[in-house]
């Protein structure tokens, strides 16, 4: 299955804003091209994170529990084949800890990144019919959102039939953009029961896929969708994943826009389906809505 890629220089338009909202209802992931972050940056992001790796975190790697426990021949259903760390930017930042250089690009890198994510959940919002700055508003909290980054990278494997590189699993949070490896796959989303392989990312394009809190607060009509890693026999996968979320102590709830109103009775309903019976259905909960309001 070919994954949705979205022309973002072309949203704010019907065919591109189509386009995004089949991708968030229908798949749950889709990459993004001719977006507002520039194409250096991530570049140098990419070359200084490999150089972390190689210098900092691979000899701690390769003398990890982890990389021993593939001598024991058995499938390791515990651990993940990965070198990974933790930054936070907001709304209290860890970067500190970075070595300058690299400490520098992620900062212009996450500044721009941010006001990607900002401008997606807009149109995101525009094409749930609730107002552009809801997410933004609901992710605020008392602090402002939360706004993480996983980097990690996943080493030549030499037994990738014993482990995952990254377990299933779905996003706890909201927006995540990916800055992958633009060589080696090993990406996998599921998507009607089947793994789609997703590519190695060329020509700067970003990975999106969407969390936990945008399915709630779309009331699940936006699906966060189930994700792996597969270990690879050849060559090491950078990740860099970045987490627009919720503030620890947001709520998060469905947009009361997309709820149906829970005081229609049926007889009520049932007057309405007589006479509307074979026509669109979501015409049919619209004027419950508008019952309720009226009411």
């Amino acid at each position: 299955m070919e994954i949705p890629v979205i022309d973002f220089s072309k949203l704010e338009r019907g065919e591109a804003m189509a386009a995004l909202h089949e991708a968030c209802e229908k798949w749950g992931f889709f990459m993004i091209e001719n977006h507002i972050v520039d194409t250096e940056v991530m570049e140098k992001v990419k070359t200084l994170t490999k150089a972390h790796y190689e210098q900092d975190m691979k000899p701690a790697f390769l003398a990890s529990e982890t990389a021993k426990s593939l001598a024991t021949n058995e499938y390791v259903h515990d651990r993940d084949w990965e070198s990974s760390f933790f930054v936070w930017h907001r709304p209290n930042s860890t970067i500190t800890a970075l070595p300058d250089h690299l400490r520098q690009s992620m900062e212009e890198y996450i500044r721009q990144l941010v006001r990607l994510a900002e401008k997606l959940s807009e149109l995101m919002c525009e094409n749930l019919g609730i107002r552009r700055s809801h997410m933004m508003e609901a992710f605020a909290g008392s602090i402002g959102p939360s706004v993480g980054t996983k980097v990690a990278m996943y080493p030549e494997c030499p037994r990738p039939d014993l482990m995952r590189g990254l377990r299933e699993h779905t996003d706890a949070g909201g927006i995540i953009l990916l800055l992958q490896d633009d060589h080696v796959p090993g990406l996998e989303f599921l998507k009607g029961g089947e793994w789609v392989k997703i590519p190695p990312s060329k020509n700067n394009r970003i990975f999106v896929n969407i969390g936990d809190q945008v399915e709630i607060l779309s009331n699940g009509l936006y699906k966060s969708a189930v994700h792996r890693v597969m270990a690879m026999k050849d060559g090491n996968r950078l990740s860099v994943a970045t987490f627009y979320n919720p503030a620890g102590d947001a709520v998060i709830s469905p947009a009361s826009d997309l709820l149906l109103p829970k005081d229609i009775r049926f007889k009520d309903y049932l007057s309405l389906y007589t006479q509307t019976k074979f026509g669109d259905k979501a015409i049919r909960f619209q004027s419950l809505k508008t019952m309720a309001t009226n009411n």
